[in-house]
Formats: C-alpha cells, sequence, structure tokens
C-alpha cells in the first residue's frame, strides 16, 4: 500500500498549477484520473545527448489561446513511454520530472511531453502525481485558487 507523503489534499477537476522549476508560474490544467501519467504541452520537442545522457529540449506555451511567453527548457530524459490517447493512438513519448505547483503543494511528478495543441488543457495531472496525497472533487474547480484576472485574460488571448 502506497502512503501519501502529505494529508488529503482537496483539488477540482480542473486547476491553474504552476511548473516552478522551468519559469512557468500559470498553466491551467485538467486533474484527470483516468491518465496514469501527467502529460504537458510541448512543441519543438527534440531529444539529444548531454555528457552521455539522454535530455529533451522543448518549448512550453502555457496559454492556451496563444504563443506568448513561450519558455525554452532543457532537461533530462528520465524515461520514455507509450501512451495511448483517449482517441486510442499511441505515441512514445519522453518523459521529465518536472516540479509541479498544485492546491497549495509543490511535488516532483513524471511528466511525459507531447502537442497538446488540439486539447483544451495545456496540462493533464495523472493519477501517479495524483497519489501523493490528492483526493479530486469531480464537481469543483480552482480549489487551489485562480491566477489574477490579467492571467487569465491572457491564457484565453486577450492582453
Amino acid at each position: 500500500m502506497t502512503v501519501p507523503d502529505h494529508s488529503s489534499t482537496l483539488t477540482g477537476w480542473r486547476e491553474w498549477v504552476s511548473l516552478p522549476g522551468i519559469g512557468v508560474p500559470w498553466v491551467k490544467a485538467k486533474v484527470d484520473t483516468g491518465a496514469q501519467t501527467s502529460a504537458l504541452h510541448a512543441t519543438e520537442i527534440e531529444e539529444f545527448e548531454r555528457d552521455g545522457e539522454s535530455w529533451v529540449r522543448f518549448l512550453v506555451q502555457p496559454w492556451q489561446l496563444t504563443e506568448e511567453d513561450a519558455v525554452a527548457v532543457e532537461l533530462p530524459v528520465h524515461d520514455r513511454r507509450t501512451v495511448r490517447s483517449s482517441s486510442g493512438h499511441s505515441q512514445l513519448r519522453p518523459v521529465v520530472l518536472m516540479d509541479v505547483g498544485l492546491a497549495g503543494r509543490v511535488i516532483e511528478a513524471e511528466v511525459t511531453l507531447t502537442d497538446r495543441d488540439e486539447m483544451v488543457f495545456r496540462m493533464l495531472i495523472g493519477r501517479e502525481a495524483l497519489r501523493r496525497g490528492f483526493v479530486v472533487d469531480s464537481a469543483a474547480s480552482f480549489l487551489g485558487g485562480k491566477p489574477p484576472r490579467g492571467v487569465r485574460r491572457r491564457n484565453r488571448g486577450r492582453a
């Protein structure tokens, strides 16, 4: 039996999260108990070697309707996983370890990188991250709080 490393933290089915280790203060995420691993929208994904180790460089575009404020990131490849999407397509994805701020806590999570441009949410928070002491209220949203109005407008493509 896995014991959470923190008491149960309540979260809604969608939340604003942060990725503090890569300088992304806000990204809207779907909390998805149907997904094993968390996933992040990334473009220009390119694997390379550094000091004999596998690394990946990519762009994180945190806003849903604009490419502004994109962040260039380089991280070691933690793993590679074949992930089956909700539409049934399988894809081999790089997995990185990333700090995720969710509902007032920061946890380290395994995150797959994929192009989610056609999806409503730029990030999914999966069961592997949630089992670290989170409980999901499927009727609630944004229990961890919302960013300032200007940030929410920017996410919708408005300045």
